[in-house]
């Protein structure tokens, strides 16, 4: 089912009523809104006026809704989800925790494949250096011991943005602009890996013991060039743009409903995640070799 993703930058006071999430003006009392809670996939809190119900989150973590709060500087400052998501929660678990690093090596390796492909499409459609790439995604190896990954991402920031450009997480502009879309992404991702059962922490090449969501950060490499593009448009139609606007994440927050094809079908990105996800699920049972990851189309 295609779920909706829903941003909130406004004082509002939200409570549960006849399965809904009502969205209430906090001074007057008035409805603003209200959305099924089995419709909503994702829901972005951006104001610190903003007063949720227990009642309210008990339903949503019920559904897997992942639900995001926003800090001072409107950036993601961290993400709710259930503890478990699946009925064979312990058992799949098992499976993963008993995955080998061999298995892992060739998983990493499939990942990063995947990424510069879709990182070479990125280029080739907006019609920028691409044909190095070919090369870079042929020598990926085995736990990409040669950091194909790195090399490529060199080719392809500069090709993208500029050739003095550094991709950082607090550096200059548009940096922000793709680390609130990978933020989102991230939240996705995270949401997709609780629902299948397994636990976001444990990653198949991410290993920070400061970071709780090393899989979501394995698991959403090959789609990071979608959030790119999306950012490449917005930049292309508001060139002078630096700050993130609400209509800025309104068009990033697109990305949870837009098409991309994965196993020779086209599905909206939130529904292909959960595809990946369940193809790592198999790759621990040894039922499947290869990682179901997105094309862009």
């Amino acid at each position: 089912m295609i779920t909706r993703s829903i941003y909130i930058g406004n004082p509002a006071y939200l409570k549960l009523k006849d399965e809904q999430m009502c969205i209430m003006e906090p001074e007057s009392g008035q409805m603003k809104g209200k959305v099924p809670v089995e419709d909503l996939g994702l829901l972005m809190l951006d104001h610190f006026q903003i007063t949720i119900s227990h009642q309210l989150i008990q339903k949503m973590m019920g559904n897997n809704v992942v639900v995001i709060s926003c800090d001072a500087h409107h950036l993601p400052h961290g993400i709710m989800l259930p503890l478990h998501g699946h009925s064979e929660h312990s058992d799949r678990v098992k499976s993963q925790l008993e995955a080998s690093e061999p298995l892992k090596k060739q998983l990493w390796k499939q990942t990063i494949e995947c990424k510069i492909e879709n990182q070479k499409e990125v280029l080739r459609r907006l019609g920028n250096y691409y044909e190095p790439m070919t090369g870079y995604q042929s020598s990926v190896k085995s736990g990409d011991i040669t950091n194909m990954e790195g090399i490529a991402a060199q080719h392809y920031w500069k090709y993208l943005i500029s050739l003095d450009f550094l991709r950082q997480r607090f550096g200059d502009s548009p940096n922000q602009f793709f680390n609130f879309g990978y933020a989102v992404l991230r939240s996705i991702v995270a949401r997709a890996i609780v629902e299948t059962g397994l636990l976001p922490v444990l990653g198949i090449f991410h290993k920070n013991k400061y970071n709780p969501y090393c899989l979501a950060d394995d698991m959403m490499e090959p789609y990071r060039p979608f959030i790119d593009l999306l950012v490449m448009s917005w930049l292309n139609r508001y060139p002078e743009s630096d700050q993130l606007t609400k209509e800025f994440k309104a068009h990033i927050l697109e990305i949870a409903t837009k098409d991309i094809k994965i196993d020779g079908k086209t599905r909206p990105l939130m529904v292909a995640v959960k595809t990946t996800a369940s193809s790592l699920y198999r790759c621990y049972t040894g039922e499947k070799r290869q990682i179901s990851y997105p094309e862009l189309i």
